[in-house]
């Protein structure tokens, strides 16, 4: 196309020239020009003389109108010549993608010569939009809407469309015109732009370019690599990549048939490469590190999980990328299927993978040491135990193994060592720990081997590890069970001795009282002897508590109210420095405890809390609902998972250090001064708790405070058939009747035999139940009373006997008496808690209990109730 051609095809150009300044200047130089003329003439009008300044006027008169014809026909020019129309029109044809400017009606402004030749455009009015070309194409249309679109929002924008056939036909030289076969590519993009004085409104630039060439190399791009991964997927060796967090981004169809992985349904990420790997075969591939910025290659066999649970052996030739920062990168992992072949080496391979099996799989740790003591192989577990110690570099290039124990045990395992260089059988094992970390425990075992063949073995020994950290801490709990209950069990024997002691010293006082009047200078020492012997009777109850064995009133509580009613009991011990707050959880379930013994609990780790905070702080005691999801994530092991109800005592104190956490129960153990405390609250505390079938617990850290959890089993309440309340529900219900119950009158007249092996104790019951009226028969043990019972004939309203007795204790001698007396009343005496021997008697018993050490109005009462009932 002529260059004639080309300026008559296309519209005025979008940028045009702007009138110049050019025409008021001439005006403005032919005034001056003038005016001066006019002041020549005026000033100097007498001096030069008429003739003179005409002909000088008439010179200018001349030059002006030279000017002003030069100016007209643009030989003269006073600004350079305008270029921008110029540069932008040759920059647009400049573009190798078809360019056309459209103005907000849609009407073009301009195209480019490139624009034309792709749109086959041969004259000016064949010029078209691309919304007027490409309306017959569907994809092609949808394109043009959303970009138009766009650009009137105001935002350029990209399409690429795929038309049927070329825009233009091509033409072969010398023939006639025929169309292209095949469709074709293009990409279409649309923007605003700046508006130009010719055009005040917006305008778009729209620009079309072919791509079928690019599309076509990249559809011969992705059939290649389609190619690739299909040679990949169907090669004779497995292939996995993993990302930095072990993510299986991609693994081949050959190991996806082997794992039995449906490569349909895989997504990248969503097998992970501890999945795959069986065994410890993660310690192995986890020691394989490469330095920052690098790559590492290491082969490794192992054994893989197929997902029907099987194993397969395998070969791995793994390569792993570490960042530049250190952390783990990617890794592409070749694998080989050791299991397979049918050559004359299949049997030595299959004996080899049964021994890499064996010796990766063991679960202990195991190591070949050379004559130095350096290692010569280890096997997966070892890199499991040490990995804080080792990698797999360090193993496979030789360590001292003696760098895996702690300093102060190498004496030890060198001599062991050198003990199995020598050939020593019987070499004892060497318990040490992990000099990173001392809470983890280790117990090696060391054995020589033997020369084979005559010839020395490079092995001198043979190291294996087994991890006891598990075992040592069910040591520590064992003894420390063991040792709690041998010292509740001397706790209870003492107690039980000395209620029998305190019995008869509150029932003497007692009756001394009753023969003294208060006016009377003995009345004050005998009150004193009551007094303390009650304040020893308090002690005893913290014994037994911590025992297990005192006496238990068990009703059903709901702890929000028990709290709400001591806040104010704890808001005084506490005092004014430590700020108290309860939070109360909702809707919590009930539980069955003695409230009072519940009450002192709280008391006990209030007054503990407050101990820890001599500066002042807070107490937190929270409470909620604990189900048996939850009870399963706690890390304590007695812990069952059940339904439980949670307290938790919580102070900001100074905290309890770890080697005294460990005896905060143990009783008389206290860090108090002397004098401040005799060391049995957290004791009778644990007691009580476990008595009432719960847990305790206690965490702490050294300066940041200590926070107790108790466990208290949910209350069910199992109602009778008929729906009406339960046996026990009916039992507390007619125990808080008597306790409101008005004083009553104590005498008697029936016939009791009382049934006690501690002379003083039976003397002072004797007397104290004669005092009120009672006739009393005793005997020393349970073979005495029956015998005493058939002198009598039977002829006995009451028996009252000591639960604990030579010869015949007491729930020996109800069931005797039973035989022959089936409704006789009986009432057991203990310092020990009922369930400690009801739970040995028939379930149709008929019986009362009064608690060790009682006064004499504690046990005329327990008769006078026993005689009245009808049970």
């Amino acid at each position: 196309m002529s260059q004639e051609a080309r300026t008559d095809l296309y519209p005025k150009p979008i940028v045009s020239s702007k009138k110049g300044p050019g025409a008021a200047i001439r005006l403005l130089v032919l005034g001056i020009v003038l005016t001066g003329a006019a002041f020549l003439y005026f000033v100097f009008r007498e001096q030069l003389g008429e003739a003179f300044l005409l002909g000088l006027l008439g010179v200018l008169a001349m030059v002006g109108v030279f000017y002003l014809f030069g100016g007209a026909i643009g030989l003269i020019q006073f600004t350079p010549r305008v270029l921008g129309d110029d540069l932008a029109h040759a920059f647009i044809d400049s573009l190798p993608e078809g360019t056309v400017i459209l103005d907000a009606k849609g009407r073009i402004v301009y195209a480019n010569q490139a624009y034309a030749a792709m749109t086959g455009a041969t004259e000016a009015t064949d010029v078209r939009t691309l919304d007027n070309i490409l309306s017959g194409e569907t994809a092609a249309s949808d394109a043009i809407y959303r970009l138009a679109n766009a650009v009137r929002d105001g935002v350029p924008a990209q399409e690429e469309v795929r038309l049927s056939h070329p825009l233009v036909q091509a033409v072969a030289p010398g023939t006639e015109v025929t169309r292209q076969v095949g469709p074709a590519w293009y990409r279409i993009k649309a923007r605003p732009i700046a508006s130009t004085p010719d055009h005040k409104g917006p305008l778009f630039a729209w620009q079309i370019a072919d791509i079928s060439e690019e599309r076509a190399e990249q559809e011969r791009f992705f059939q290649d690599l389609q190619e690739a991964i299909d040679h990949l997927d169907h090669a004779p060796a497995g292939f996995f990549s993993t990302d930095p967090a072990g993510r299986i981004i991609y693994l081949n169809a050959t190991l996806a048939e082997w794992l039995g992985v449906d490569l349909t349904k895989f997504v990248p990420g969503s097998l992970t490469l501890s999945d795959i790997v069986a065994g410890n075969g993660m310690a192995l591939i986890n020691s394989v590190k490469a330095d920052p910025g690098s790559s590492r290659n290491t082969v490794i066999d192992l054994d893989l999980a197929k997902l029907n649970g099987q194993s397969l052996a395998v070969r791995f030739y793994h390569r792993v990328q570490a960042q530049r920062d250190g952390k783990r990168g990617t890794s592409r992992t070749i694998v080989l299927n050791r299991a397979e072949g049918q050559d004359a080496s299949a049997a030595l391979r299959a004996a080899e993978v049964r021994f890499t099996r064996f010796f990766n799989s063991a679960p202990m740790a195991i190591a070949a040491v050379d004559a130095k003591g350096q290692t010569l192989r280890t096997n997966a577990r070892f890199l499991d135990i040490f990995s804080t110690a080792v990698d797999s570099d360090a193993v496979d290039s030789g360590i001292k193994l003696e760098t895996v124990v702690h300093e102060r045990d190498r004496e030890a395992f060198s001599k062991a060592l050198a003990a199995a260089f020598t050939g020593q059988a019987e070499i004892s094992p060497i318990d040490t720990v992990l000099p990173s970390d001392e809470q983890r425990h280790i117990r090696f075992y060391v054995s020589p081997v033997s020369d084979v063949g005559g010839e020395t073995a490079e092995e001198a020994a043979i190291v294996s590890a087994v991890e006891t950290t598990e075992q040592k801490a069910l040591e520590g709990q064992m003894a420390q069970s063991q040792k709690m209950q041998a010292v509740g069990q001397l706790a209870g024997g003492i107690a039980h001795d000395f209620n029998n002691v305190l019995t008869a010293i509150i029932m003497s006082s007692d009756l001394l009282l009753s023969n003294h009047r208060a006016s009377d200078p003995s009345f004050l020492d005998i009150m004193n002897i009551k007094q303390n012997a009650n304040r020893a009777a308090s002690l005893v109850r913290q014994l037994l508590a911590f025992s297990r064995r005192q006496t238990l009133r068990p009703e059903v509580l709901d702890l929000t109210d028990v709290l709400a009613d001591l806040r104010m009991l704890l808001a005084r011990l506490v005092g004014n420095d430590i700020q108290l707050k309860i939070d109360h959880g909702r809707d919590l379930w009930p539980v069955r405890a003695d409230l009072g013994q519940f009450e002192q609990v709280a008391v006990n780790l209030a007054v503990n809390a407050r101990d820890a905070m001599p500066g002042g702080g807070t107490i937190t005691i929270r409470t909620r609902n604990v189900d048996q999801a939850e009870a399963a994530t706690f890390s304590y092991r007695e812990l069952p998972s059940a339904d439980f109800v949670l307290v938790e005592v919580e102070d900001s104190g100074t905290g309890i250090a770890p080697d005294v956490i460990q005896k905060i129960f143990e009783p008389f153990f206290t860090t108090k001064e002397v004098g401040k405390g005799t060391g049995l609250g957290l004791s009778m505390v644990y007691g009580i708790i476990k008595q009432t079938g719960g847990f305790i617990y206690c965490d702490s850290e050294l300066g940041k405070g200590t926070t107790f959890k108790i466990f208290l089993p949910r209350h069910v309440e199992v109602a009778s058939a008929d729906g009406t309340p339960g046996e026990q529900a009916r039992k507390e219900a007619a125990a808080r009747e008597k306790k409101i119950e008005k004083p009553r009158d104590l005498s008697g007249s029936a016939t009791v035999l009382l049934v006690e092996d501690e002379d003083a104790v039976r003397m002072g019951g004797v007397r104290a139940l004669q005092s009120r009226g009672y006739t009393v028969h005793e005997a020393s043990s349970g073979v005495e009373a029956l015998e005493v019972l058939e002198s009598l004939g039977g002829k006995v309203d009451i028996v009252v006997s000591d639960v604990v007795m030579p010869e015949m204790d007491g729930p020996t001698l109800l069931r005797e008496l039973r035989k022959d007396h089936p409704d006789i009343k009986f009432i057991f005496v203990s310092g020990y808690a009922e369930d400690a021997f009801a739970k040995n008697l028939p379930e149709d018993a008929k019986f009362g209990f009064l608690p060790k050490p009682f006064s004499l109005k504690q046990l005329a009462t327990a008769v006078k109730e026993m005689l009245e009932s009808n049970d």
